[in-house]
């Protein structure tokens, strides 16, 4: 949802204070926005003062983030390394592969030394009383040729084996040692991941709690052609009265308007004029598109979206007085402001429609419809935010609205409306969050 500027509270209040205070509001628009940039930057740097700038949150999720492509470079080596540790051609896998071969033949090589020599044992036993002298030497020679090839087919298969052993155990321990040191670097590569993802956050958040920067002058423009204009308010109010009427806002541009926002406001004295009454009045609206009567808040109607250029819309209003209100004198005042997606906007001058506020009871005669008084009021030094001047006229902004009685005070507090509603349109960017049906 798009949230309404607070230069809408900012608007109503300011109508208010102006009963008693017309020239300080004058010329409150100004000062306030340099006293709430002045606070805000105060506040900012009481709160900021040990935070890091976003300068070095910048350089700290750069260097993170090479300390992470780092890490991912040394995990590829290292998954390489350990593919080669594992596979068989591997030197150290060769390697052993052919010692644990060369045990294989020599322990054969022992079996078949070993069987000799037991079949020379059995041939010499085997001689009868009868062989002879060479007989027997032959026989006795062939177990001593025996039992030597046999000594060296052991000892052979002793040093094969231990070649052998020696050769897995240096094949095992480079696997072991590979896959020892992935793990390191995996390790290594989720702390870097880590600690990119809190860098990256960090300076996220700092960027989202970085203060805008200042509106520039033009954000907005003024759209006289953006027309708001009330019918059927009558210019006589009776206390504990509901009054329904309407409002019809007029995109008279050539463009849509994304969405836009009206504004009334009804403020009221007694008939002394200094007695403010304006929480006698309340003020509800409703749509063909939103029928549900709803209360205005800080002069909120609305939002009207998607108008085109050419259109209007209607918006219905219901004002009720409190039975309790005394007789006196009141404005309601009227104005529009868009916002389109691309974030320009703008809008137009606040109009007064004036009226009477009767006593509970009375049946007022011949009551015509409030007619706006179009006049802005204000002097030649006095210029809305937004850079629009306007020259006052001779007449006070009540006295061509057919007010019985103009109140200066009333007057002034248009001028107020004026300025503070050309301080929100022109000056004030609207910012977005989301849409009201």
């Amino acid at each position: 949802m798009r949230t309404p500027l607070k230069i809408r509270r900012i608007l109503a209040t300011a109508v208010v204070a102006a009963v008693t205070t017309p020239a300080l509001l004058l010329s409150v628009s100004p000062a306030l926005a340099d006293a709430q940039q002045s606070a805000a930057s105060q506040e900012r740097q009481a709160g900021d003062r040990d935070k890091p700038s976003i300068e070095e949150l910048e350089k700290a999720a750069e260097q993170a983030q090479k300390a992470y492509d780092e890490a991912v470079a040394a995990e590829k080596a290292a998954r390489l390394v350990v593919d080669a540790a594992l596979s068989d051609d591997a030197p150290l896998a060769v390697a052993a592969s052919a010692a644990k071969k060369e045990a294989e033949a020599a322990a054969t090589a022992k079996e078949n030394a070993d069987t000799a020599l037991a079949d020379a044992k059995a041939a010499l036993a085997a001689l009868p009383e009868t062989a002879s002298d060479e007989e027997k030497a032959a026989a006795e020679k062939a177990v001593a040729d025996a039992e030597a090839v046999a000594v060296a087919a052991a000892s052979a298969k002793t040093a094969a084996d231990e070649k052998a052993a020696a050769a897995v155990k240096a094949a095992d321990d480079a696997r072991v040692a590979a896959v020892r040191e992935y793990d390191k670097v995996q390790k290594a590569l989720a702390a870097a991941l880590k600690a990119k993802e809190a860098a990256d956050k960090a300076l996220a958040d700092a960027k989202d709690e970085e203060p805008e920067e200042p509106n520039e002058p033009g954000d907005c423009v003024p759209e006289n052609k953006l027309d708001t204009v009330v019918k059927g308010l009558p210019s006589k109010i009776v206390a504990g009265s509901t009054t329904d009427f309407s409002l019809r806002v007029t995109n008279g541009t050539k463009k849509t308007m994304d969405e836009v926002y009206p504004f009334v406001y009804f403020h009221a004295t007694d008939n002394g004029g200094y007695n403010v009454i304006d929480d006698a009045f309340h003020l509800q609206w409703s749509t063909s598109a939103s029928p549900t009567w709803k209360n205005v808040k800080y002069g909120t109607v609305g939002p009207v979206n998607s108008l085109k250029g050419g259109s209007h819309a209607d918006v219905k209003l219901r004002l009720k007085v409190d039975a309790k209100a005394p007789a006196g004198h009141g404005v309601a005042f009227v104005a529009g402001e868009y916002i389109n997606d691309d974030e320009s906007c703008g809008g137009n001058f606040p109009e007064e429609y004036a009226f009477d506020l009767l006593p509970a009871g009375s049946t007022p005669d011949d009551v015509d419809d409030a007619e706006p008084d179009k006049t802005k009021p204000g002097t030649p030094d006095t210029k809305p935010q937004g850079g629009t001047s306007d020259t006052a006229s001779d007449s006070g902004s009540l006295a061509d609205t057919g007010s019985s009685s103009p109140l200066p005070q009333l007057a002034a507090a248009a001028g107020a409306a004026l300025v503070l509603g050309g301080a929100a349109v022109y000056t004030v960017r609207r910012r977005r969050a989301g849409s009201i049906s």
